[in-house]
């Protein structure tokens, strides 16, 4: 019988904002790793659980610690903020899975910041819609560009991941000149939600011209409307297109 290892979306943080199926795994676990941070987010519950975690940029080892984990016979879940198949850690540990070929990898999905900044803001992404990441740690900034002038060109509603950092200060200033270079008018409706579902959310709406000339920080998720976008009564709206 193959090692199980359980890739875990744990959503915002919270425990009411993880599913069932995150809660059950992790329960059933005997080791927990990942970051840090998210970790602490676990809270108390899982207190009695081994914690095994590594610093930022030490993905790669943090996956082998998993597979390793495993091999001693331990049930062993790899956790993850938001999904773990969006910006986390699913596709790596496929990747190094092949030099593990006793273990098994199972994924559980969860909330990712998409979704519950949307839900915060209104309904931004209601209609067709992509994710773009500003950071260029591991995508070129070039590229980047090109996706954000693709999503522009197509019109779609965007949210923007991870869009500001102390090395990356002026990134969405950036993204948005990039956007009006193509074509987005100044009063394109947009909105940004920062500490999504943790203690400190805060939300805004805006223009773009006004999202240009904001300070936001790596734990905020950005959104920006596509041509039939409105702020209605305070939120983020991105029509269907149906005739009211």
């Amino acid at each position: 019988m193959k090692h199980k290892i359980f890739v875990v979306g744990m959503g915002p943080g919270k425990e009411n904002m993880m599913t069932p199926q995150a809660m059950e795994v992790l329960e059933a676990s005997d080791t927990i790793i990942g970051y840090p941070v998210y970790l602490n987010l676990l809270g108390e519950h899982f207190r009695e659980k081994e914690l095994l975690s590594t610093p930022m940029r030490q993905e790669v080892e943090r996956c082998r610690m998993c597979f390793e984990e495993a091999g001693k016979g331990k049930t062993v879940s790899m956790i993850c903020s938001g999904d773990a198949g969006i910006y986390g850690m699913a596709s790596l540990m496929y990747e190094i899975g092949r030099e593990y070929p006793e273990a098994e990898l199972q994924v559980i999905p969860g909330i990712t910041a998409a979704n519950s900044g949307a839900a915060v803001l209104g309904a931004p992404l209601n209609h067709d819609f992509c994710v773009i990441s500003l950071s260029d740690l591991l995508t070129p900034w070039e590229r980047i560009e090109k996706r954000l002038a693709a999503a522009a060109d197509g019109d779609f509603a965007i949210a923007i991941y991870n869009p500001s950092s102390h090395k990356r200060a002026d990134y969405l200033k950036r993204a948005c000149d990039i956007l009006l270079d193509h074509g987005v008018e100044e009063t394109r409706a947009c909105g940004y939600v920062e500490n999504i579902g943790r203690e400190g959310t805060a939300c805004e709406v805006c223009t773009i011209r006004e999202l240009r000339d904001r300070t936001v920080n790596m734990f905020t998720t950005v959104f920006i409307g596509n041509s039939q976008s409105e702020i209605i009564d305070g939120k983020l709206i991105t029509k269907r297109g149906y005739q009211v």
